[in-house]
């Protein structure tokens, strides 16, 4: 029998065993196995499954020792986990002892540490004990008319027109810039449009353009903005040699029937209902948003347990190294730019505490009520994944079919979902009636609970979602 002990100086989410399987058990483990296999077996010289064990071990033994120290190891993992009798939150980490090649000769005992992180010891809450208020904003009338006019305006042609451009106007252009009398990368276009007054272009550009008639020529000086996206060009005064080769016209689409039916629709009221339960869609969206977030502040003041370290560490290393992206980006945000690294790493270290533990809590929540994510969910929602990425469905469906981890990735915020649903159905929710435009402002002051489920939207394990599944074993 496989012999262990406990490495004592592991604390008590974070646990070690020892296990040491004696030579002769796996040599005889080996026997067994070839006995087992011996009839299979044909070699040149030999009867079919008549060939003497001894030299079936001589030929297939490093291969037949190799599945047989695999199988002992995952048994005994697996038996030691169960022997635990904890709940582990990742799977087991196994570190080798010995030398592979002295065991597989029979020379040697196989010897290895287990490693695994524990499910901490905690209550769950009673979903009746938690109340917060939900913010619900009604779609009113002019939110839909704005939203029509904005789909106008989008489905609005132009047409070519004689006289000098005004704002509003689209102009057709051919341009070349230089900057201290060098012409630069991207600098030179043919066939360019832009509708002036739409911010496209760098400051100065389109409101120069202002007057120009067809075929006319002006010679632009304008200033690169200092955030502008290339590096050699913040700041830098340019001049721009522009020719005009059309101006045109905006020619509004009119909100009727005949705009319907280029939609797809018959009426210009089906237009209107479609952008109602579109807006609609959004506030249902923000209000569950925002309850979600309430939830969370409200689990984050119910719970203060040690956590995982390593499962807490590897939360923070995914953080820390897309802060780093940012940074290197230069795209880092305006509220950490200002920052020392000290600072901000003890800011995003409450920020990874605070998405583990809520995950260890939500994964326990799912756990006792039995929430589940079938594979039919996790199926559907890689196929609404794939459609993103038109042309390439098929690959992306497949890649994601074959990679466990992938599916992982995906299964993880589904059942986050599924278990903040089952909270917020059973928890005391008050509706608060408010604007549109304060249903989307976002709330929590830096350092707050709230804001450290704001700050990580810049990672896709945003609010705990990686921590939310239980693990399996």
């Amino acid at each position: 029998m496989a012999h262990q002990h406990h490495d004592y100086e592991d604390n008590e989410l974070s646990r070690t065993y020892r296990v040491v399987i004696p030579a002769a058990e796996l040599m005889q483990e080996l026997d067994a196995k070839i006995a087992e296999v011996q009839p299979q077996i044909k070699i040149n010289g030999f009867r079919p499954g008549k060939v003497p064990p001894a030299h079936i071990k001589k030929v297939y033994g490093p291969s037949i020792m190799r599945e047989v120290i695999e199988k002992k190891v995952e048994a005994s993992t697996k038996a030691q986990v169960e022997k635990a009798n904890a709940k582990p939150v990742s799977e087991p980490h196994l570190h080798l002892e010995s030398d592979l090649e002295e065991v597989a000769a029979g020379k040697a005992d196989l010897a290895f540490d287990v490693h695994f992180e524990v499910m901490p010891d905690f209550e769950t809450p009673e979903p009746s004990a938690i109340a917060f208020t939900r913010p619900i904003a009604p779609v009113e009338d002019a939110q839909v008319e704005e939203a029509l006019e904005q789909l106008l305006k989008a489905n609005r042609t132009f047409e070519e027109k004689d006289g000098a451009a005004a704002d509003g106007d689209a102009v057709v252009m051919d341009f070349e810039g230089k900057v201290d009398g060098v012409a630069f990368e991207g600098g030179k276009a043919e066939g360019a449009e832009v509708i002036l007054g739409s911010g496209s272009l760098i400051p100065g550009f389109e409101s120069g353009l202002i007057g120009v008639k067809k075929g006319e020529e002006r010679t632009l000086n304008v200033t690169f903005p200092d955030d502008y996206g290339v590096e050699t060009l913040k700041g830098k005064a340019a001049e721009f040699a522009v020719k005009a080769t059309a101006v045109k016209a905006p020619k509004e689409a009119v909100a009727d029937d005949a705009f319907a039916k280029q939609l797809g629709l018959e009426t210009i009221g089906e237009v209107r209902d479609a952008l109602r339960r579109r807006i609609e869609a959004e506030h249902t969206a923000q209000s569950r948003a925002k309850a979600k977030r309430a939830l969370f502040d409200q689990l984050d003041k119910m719970y203060d347990f040690a956590l995982p370290p390593g499962m807490l560490d590897a939360e923070f290393r995914q953080i820390w190294s897309q802060i780093e992206a940012d940074k290197k980006a230069d795209r880092l945000d305006p509220e950490d730019a200002g920052k020392d690294e000290e600072t901000l790493k003890s800011e995003y270290k409450r920020i990874a505490e605070r998405r583990v533990r809520l995950g260890l809590v939500l994964a326990e929540v799912g756990s006792r009520n039995k929430v589940a994510i079938s594979d039919q969910e996790v199926g559907q929602a890689i196929l609404d994944m794939a459609r993103r990425f038109p042309g390439q469905e098929r690959q992306v469906f497949e890649a994601y079919q074959k990679n466990p981890q992938l599916q992982a990735q995906i299964r993880a915020p589904l059942y986050e979902d599924k278990v903040v649903d089952f909270l917020l159905e059973l928890a005391k929710v008050t509706n608060q009636t408010v604007t549109r435009e304060e249903l989307f402002t976002e709330d929590g002051a830096p350092g707050e609970a709230a804001e450290s489920e704001a700050k990580p939207k810049r990672s896709k394990k945003a609010k705990g979602e990686s921590a939310a599944e239980p693990a399996e074993g």
